[in-house]
């Protein structure tokens, strides 16, 4: 009778047990190399909402799962991603064993990324236009190539620069409110501590704020989040710099609730990969802290990172065939060393404060306040009435000689005639044989009998502060719905003014302008005759001040078969001049605080995933937001006065793209389609220009102006391939490939501002050109067409190596706005006063002159590979890659030079056969390599 009891009893529970059984999956997640298990690795179930992180011990356990085939994706930072296809059965827990996670070499791929962009090599303090930052949380393939592969030729995705994009630090937006771009130097040389990144593409929903059309990029520096231990790694290369060194040490989450990383570098070269281009940068991270229970937890981030480096300067033609590509005029010797007139300066600390609230397990509160203080200088030689230093000055050239045509006949060539043939020898030897800057004859120079110095160096100086205030709210609302919210408030004080660094061997400088007379000379008349000493500040002197406040919602929907989500963001800016000095130019609207600029702008979008399978689906994205005009733009001339663009609006954007994506084990493709317009754009430049205006001093309309080209609008559309096959477990394919047209797709204003006409009568001395004939030119800043392939064998034992071929096309020079109006055909010397076009000039001849220069396509092979080892707990690395295999010359940008600016000027200039004001041109680097050891402890 016991026995049938118990035997009852035993049945019955085994019943019991199983239809308590679930339906799912566990695991655990390790690493390849020590075994060890790895915490916080997020699994989740492709094309559904299940999501977990593993614990501890790097378990995981899914108990409601869909029965069927399902594929389960194993991912986190510093490890590639593990797609495994399972067949889940009702009833039953299936128990995936363990899954190994291999170390992600493209994360070391990513220390040897390094791009400067024209931005980065231009004379004003704005932030850089690489997009190779906002890539380097991705994986995905064509992102990679776009990076790693195409990068190095400057390439833009979809032709946008980084003012579409968002980039965040614990959700503080960290782009410059100057111009809309991040400063990435703010914390380079960085890389250990910024590797914990998210990353959304295009218009795609981001947690953290509404963002651009580019995509957001969403670093966290969160303390208790990074995998405890010690990284030391060290670096050569012949890019930007030479040599790195650095070191990373993470405390983990001790049982206090405290948790500490600290990461220091630095990164120097007495010459990179272009002559006399010095380097040396130091950075400093920090972040701590203080989980106090479950709900509340405050992370303290520190980042200081100190970076100077020379800049190389655009060639034409002329002197590149005399000197070769890495040809930089901005150096010259110096007691035997180089040195760079030229010096690109950037230190901005970052001190910021994080409070994280999980107020409930669906709901999660992020409040920061942020502080960002310190300084941008960018270099240059001035010199008051004395020759121009710089060996590629036009007149310092043979082609200032071999271009000459007579001044009372326009058709009589004389750049062949003897004088001028000899002229232009000498001129050529005279240039090989002198082509730096001669240091010693400008302290020669300023050795006058009262101290004065004709020649100093000085920076363009702006130091700004920075406060952000803001939160960002996740919950979720429902089963179906997550909600994203928050707001953020920044006020900005930039002061700028030029910095006195050196007299070259004087006492003092004069601070007047020596192109004006009398008190229009004065750059403060509050101050007249003023003598300026190292340290002053001088010529021009302002503070520039700006308040913004955002907000935005967020709503995501998750169904079983489709997802899809809204977002609307409201964005108030008010921008203001405070002048410092009293200009002579402009003694009524120079000094003091000018009018306030306030724009309110708004922006929505939305999309959705069609979910084929739960290896294939289609995604669609579409937004039209509205964007105020930087500060930079509002105020063109803002060294001299308060004036803005009378008029001036934002920009309204409006943005699309649908993609195909399918993502199995073996075989991830992305196909996407995209289409994007900007209307009302804004851009501004400063030059000398030759017969711009009517003749009314003899001097054939020449003047120093401030270009500004408004209402320009540009249609960018395109689409993007890539694909990745791996054939077998250690062999694996890519290709990828964008094909973009970007396009003015209008005839924008221009208006010159020319500081010669300015009175106190005429405070705003800007003439109206009209309309600039830009429809269909093309967009400058990058190769429009690439294609890459690429093959990777990843062996068992820890070794790796790949290849790929790209080639790159379509990349044009950036044209002028002002030789595309009217007023190139009008002759300024017009002896009727009827602004009577040129008598030779025909829109045959025109249309040759103006035509757009395209590039040269070409081909860069690029070799990478790599290798760990083992010993113990330690793990030892070694990552070496080889860009441009075959050492081929390209041209990745460059400029049409407007100080020519009639039809006259520049059909001689170019009929010359050897134009003196040609294009400038940059080049990319040839051959070069990077190699990086590392040791994990």
């Amino acid at each position: 009778m016991k026995k049938t009891i118990f035997s009852t009893l035993f049945v019955l529970q085994i019943v019991f047990a199983f239809g308590q059984t679930n339906t799912g999956f566990t695991g655990k997640v390790v690493d390849s190399k020590t075994q060890n298990p790895l915490q916080s690795v997020i699994v989740s179930i492709q094309n559904t909402n299940l999501t977990q992180l593993s614990d501890s011990n790097g378990k995981f356990s899914f108990d409601k799962v869909e029965v069927g085939n399902q594929l389960i994706r194993i991912r986190t930072n510093g490890y590639k991603d593990q797609l495994l296809q399972v067949e889940i059965t009702e009833g039953q827990l299936l128990d995936l064993g363990t899954v190994t996670l291999e170390e992600d070499q493209t994360i070391e791929q990513q220390l040897s990324l390094i791009t400067i962009t024209e931005s980065d090599l231009g004379d004003d303090n704005s932030g850089s236009e690489s997009t190779s930052g906002l890539l380097q949380s991705s994986r995905d393939v064509f992102q990679q190539a776009a990076a790693f592969n195409w990068g190095q030729a400057r390439f833009r995705i979809r032709g946008l620069d980084n003012e579409n994009a968002t980039t965040m630090i614990n959700g503080v937006m960290m782009n410059k409110i100057y111009d809309g771009r991040p400063q990435w130097s703010n914390w380079g040389g960085l890389n250990d501590a910024t590797r914990n990144q998210e990353f959304s593409m295009g218009t795609a929903p981001s947690d953290y704020t509404f963002g651009g059309i580019l995509g957001t990029q969403e670093i966290n520096t969160r303390a208790s989040i990074y995998r405890p231990g010690t990284r030391i790694s060290f670096s050569g290369t012949n890019t930007n710099y030479n040599w790195r060194t650095m070191a990373t040490h993470a405390s983990g989450l001790n049982k206090d609730g405290w948790a500490y990383v600290i990461s220091a570098s630095r990164r120097w070269a007495q010459e990179g990969y272009f002559e006399g281009t010095d380097y040396s940068a130091n950075s400093l991270f920090a972040s701590i802290e203080k989980k106090f229970n479950g709900h509340h937890s405050l992370n303290f981030t520190t980042i200081y990172a100190e970076n100077s480096r020379g800049k190389s300067s655009p060639n034409s033609d002329e002197v590149t065939q005399l000197v070769g590509e890495k040809y930089n005029s901005y150096w010259g010797y110096q007691d035997g060393k180089k040195r760079n007139s030229r010096d690109k300066d950037v230190e901005e600390p970052i001190l910021m404060l994080n409070h994280f609230w999980k107020i409930s397990d669906k709901t999660n509160l992020n409040t920061s306040i942020t502080h960002q203080f310190g300084k941008i200088g960018n270099s240059r030689i001035d010199n008051q009435g004395s020759g121009n230093p710089d060996p590629t000055y036009y007149g310092n050239l043979p082609s200032f000689y071999t271009s000459q045509y007579n001044l009372d006949d326009y058709t009589d060539f004389q750049g062949n005639s003897p004088e001028n043939i000899t002229n232009g020898i000498a001129s050529r030897n005279n240039f090989l044989n002198n082509r730096q800057i001669d240091w010693l004859q400008l302290y020669e120079a300023n050795k006058t009998s009262d101290g004065h110095s004709a020649y100093i160096l000085y920076e363009d100086r702006t130091d700004d502060k920075v406060w952000t205030a803001n939160s960002i709210l996740n919950s979720q609302l429902a089963d179906h719905i997550i909600m994203n919210a928050g707001a953020t408030f920044r006020k900005l004080n930039s002061h700028n003014f030029a910095n006195l660094l050196d007299l070259l061997g004087g006492q003092y400088y004069q601070d007047y302008d020596n192109f004006q007379v009398g008190l229009e000379q004065e750059s403060d008349l509050n101050n007249p005759q003023r003598r300026v000493v190292e340290g002053n500040a001088f010529a021009y002197n302002y503070n520039l001040l700006a308040n913004t406040f955002d907000a935005f919602t967020q709503f995501k929907f998750n169904y079983k078969k489709i997802d899809f989500y809204m977002a609307q963001t409201f964005v108030r800016t008010e921008y203001q001049r405070e002048g410092l000095y009293k200009n002579g130019l402009y003694p009524t609207n120079s000094f003091g605080k000018g009018a306030k600029y306030v724009f309110e702008n708004f922006g929505f979008k939305g999309g959705l995933t069609y979910k084929i399978s739960g290896k294939q689906y289609l995604t669609y994205n579409a937004a039209y937001l509205t964007k105020a005009p930087s500060l930079r733009n509002v105020f063109p001339n803002a060294r001299l006065n308060n004036n803005s663009i009378e008029g001036l609006t934002g920009e309204s954007i409006a943005s699309m793209d649908a993609s195909y994506i399918v993502r199995t084990p073996k075989f991830k493709s992305r196909i996407t389609a995209y289409y994007t317009n900007i209307k009302n754009a804004t851009e501004t430049s400063f030059f000398f220009g030759e017969g711009i205006f009517d003749d009314d001093g003899g001097d054939g309309g020449d003047a120093f102006v401030a270009e500004t080209t408004t209402n320009i609008e540009k249609l960018n559309i395109g689409a993007e391939l890539g694909m990745e096959y791996q054939i077998t477990s250690t062999i694996k394919l890519t290709a990828n490939a964008a094909y973009g047209e970007y396009t003015y797709n209008n005839n924008p204003s221009v208006s010159l501002n020319n500081d010669n006409l300015a009175s106190p009568t005429n405070t705003n001395p800007t003439l109206d050109f009209g309309t600039a004939k830009l429809k269909g030119y093309r967009l400058a800043g990058g190769p429009q067409t690439a294609t890459s392939v690429g093959i990777e064998y990843r062996d068992p034992k820890f070794w790796w190596i790949g290849a790929n071929a790209n080639y790159l096309a379509n990349n044009y020079l950036d044209v002028s706005a002002l030789l595309r109006t009217d007023n190139f055909f009008k002759n300024p010397q017009d002896p009727y006063g009827l602004d009577l076009p040129f008598p030779e000039a025909t829109d045959a001849r025109a249309k040759e002159l103006l035509k757009q220069k395209r590039f040269d396509d070409f081909t860069l092979i690029n070799l990478v590979g790599g290798k760990s080892w083992k010993i113990n707990n330690t793990t030892f690395g070694l990552f070496a890659s080889i860009n441009n295999v075959f050492d081929v010359v390209y041209k990745t940008g460059g400029f049409e030079q407007a100080r020519n600016a009639n039809f006259r000027e520049v059909n001689q200039d170019i009929s010359s056969g050897t134009p003196a004001f040609a294009p400038r041109f940059f080049y990319g680097y040839g051959r070069t390599y990077f190699v990086n050891l590392y040791v994990n402890l």
